[in-house]
């Protein structure tokens, strides 16, 4: 057996029962990511993608830079049949363009708003397509939700995860400022054994023109004793600059949509940004957010600016990875799983 074969071996059966068992593609749970780069000054680098002509640009960016890469599917819950069609487009460009290095899925980051049992059980539903869709991880948002409401609206969504050993990643509750770390114990302490792999806090919590280091270091070290990483989500909406504090600082994954979602509104006519823009203030999130839930509901962009579009993106995604320390990580991770299978 070669390299990849070996690596191949590790995917998640979900994954594979996804993909077929023809696929090549390393798509992987980031825990075996994470051992790989144990050590390494990197943190994982998970990406959205808004419109479909970015994908040939991220997964060039990756090759280029011998990178492992995670591409997010935000809101996968809005249309009952997105999970399945993203995974299926990232497995046909991924397959078309020979992609050999290491992979990741995110579903989400999922709002979880109420926790009351009928939210939760249409919720739970969702869960379930998000796993069998092939996510190997899977994003909560309970940052609206005091910390009780999380542990137990999490306990009650991350069954399907849990039981397939995949990948949990949960954000920061909501709590009072100042009571941070407090409530991320709190958290911790209540979602022992179900193996959340990241904890997940919010780059606008930290400040992202001057983050706040000491608390970062602090919450890095908390989540470590429970043998969980911290992740970092929306970083970049003003620049990539901050992105190497954060891997200094021990995060083990970063979530960078802003400056791929900027990219992608700037292909369209200003109408159509206008729209946007004004249907996602009365929906509550950024009009970047918005287009990468109804951008197949959007008139196709045109030869000219999708070529544009993946060259820019292609640009982008090369910084980001350089910036989380990816660089040279795809190749060193596929040595290292193929010859530590069995730890």
């Amino acid at each position: 057996m070669n390299v990849l074969d070996k690596v191949l071996t590790l995917r998640p059966t979900s994954v594979v029962s996804r993909l077929g068992h023809a696929s090549r593609l390393p798509v992987l749970n980031p825990r075996e990511l994470l051992k790989a780069l144990e050590g390494v000054p990197a943190a994982l680098p998970c990406v959205p993608v808004p419109v479909r002509p970015m994908l040939p640009g991220l997964l060039a960016a990756a090759r280029g830079e011998d990178a492992v890469l995670g591409l997010m599917c935000p809101h996968p819950l809005a249309d009952r049949g997105a999970a399945e069609r993203f995974v299926a487009f990232v497995q046909q460009v991924a397959e078309a363009d020979g992609h050999a290095r290491p992979l990741f899925l995110q579903a989400g980051p999922v709002r979880v708003p109420h926790a009351d049992a009928e939210a939760l059980s249409q919720l739970q539903q969702g869960v379930y397509r998000l796993v069998e869709a092939g996510f190997p991880l899977v994003s909560l948002d309970v940052s609206r939700l005091p910390v009780d409401e999380a542990v137990e609206a999490v306990r009650r969504l991350a069954g399907p995860v849990v039981e397939r050993e995949l990948g949990l990643e949960v954000s920061l509750p909501g709590v009072d400022p100042g009571s941070e770390l407090e409530g991320a114990s709190s958290l911790l302490a209540g979602l022992r054994g179900l193996g959340v792999r990241f904890l997940r806090v919010s780059a606008l919590a930290l400040g992202e023109e001057d983050p706040d280091v000491e608390f970062l270091r602090s919450l890095v070290e908390l989540a470590g004793q429970a043998g969980v990483g911290v992740s970092v989500g929306e970083a970049g909406r003003r620049s990539v600059r901050a992105l190497p504090t954060y891997v200094a600082a021990g995060v083990r994954k970063v979530d960078v949509s802003a400056p791929f979602e900027r990219l992608a509104l700037g292909m369209y006519p200003e109408a159509v940004r206008s729209s946007l823009e004004q249907k996602a203030e009365k929906a509550g999130l950024g009009a970047g957010e918005l287009l990468g839930v109804v951008g197949e509901q959007l008139a196709p962009l045109g030869a000219p600016e999708a070529t544009r579009l993946e060259a820019l993106t292609f640009t982008e995604a090369s910084d980001v990875l350089a910036s989380v320390g990816a660089r040279r990580t795809g190749w060193k991770s596929m040595l290292f799983l193929a010859n530590n299978r069995g730890d």
